[in-house]
């Protein structure tokens, strides 16, 4: 494919039909000029089409999508406060179980309460009762035991004084050689043994 360079020097033109492929550098250099390379500047109808662009995404969002985003952001907050004031429900509702529960347990805990002092202060009544009852029984024992005590000691006691008359008057026929008078033995006998004749 054949090319047709044009070339410029004064006021003269040159032109020439070269093959494309073997166009130079330098060539090709010289055809383009320098304020086309500027890769940053954009064309103007890049700029129009951009801006164009622009206004009818910012139209369509202003007339549409805003109003839906909106909305949909209106209806999360309101979904979301309707759970915050659910929560708030559910809590002081919780709070006020747990209220009631302590209540309860407080109440069954002074109930406990009374009828363990009820309970101890019939157990201590029925033991006082019981510990008089066997004070008495004891008592009346002691005093049984200590009447028949007394009954078998004077009981004995003639009995004693009878073996203790008759040894006393053999002992002193036997030191002596007369036999005491049976008086004057019980009279020795009774001094002997602290009781007056």
């Amino acid at each position: 494919m054949l090319t047709a360079v044009v070339t410029h020097s004064g006021p003269t033109y040159e032109v020439s039909l070269v093959d494309a492929t073997f166009v130079t550098a330098e060539e090709e250099h010289e055809e383009v000029p320098e304020s086309d390379l500027n890769p940053i500047f954009p064309e103007v109808k890049e700029v129009v089409w951009g801006f164009g662009a622009f206004v009818v995404l910012a139209l369509a969002m202003r007339l549409f999508l805003f109003k839906r985003v909106r909305e949909g952001m209106q209806s999360r907050y309101d979904h979301i406060e309707a759970d915050f004031e659910q929560a708030e429900t559910l809590t002081a509702s919780a709070r006020a179980d747990v209220a009631d529960y302590e209540a309860q347990v407080a109440s069954v805990r002074a109930d406990a309460q009374s009828r363990v002092e009820a309970a101890r202060a019939t157990l201590e009544s029925e033991r006082t009762a019981k510990l008089t009852e066997v004070n008495a029984r004891i008592s009346d024992k002691r005093s049984a035991a200590a009447a028949e005590v007394e009954a078998a000691k004077q009981a004995s006691r003639g009995d004693v004084e009878s073996a203790v008359a008759d040894v006393s008057a053999h002992i002193a026929t036997l030191a002596t050689g007369k036999t005491p008078s049976a008086d004057a033995v019980r009279a020795a006998v009774a001094e002997a043994m602290g009781v007056s004749a």
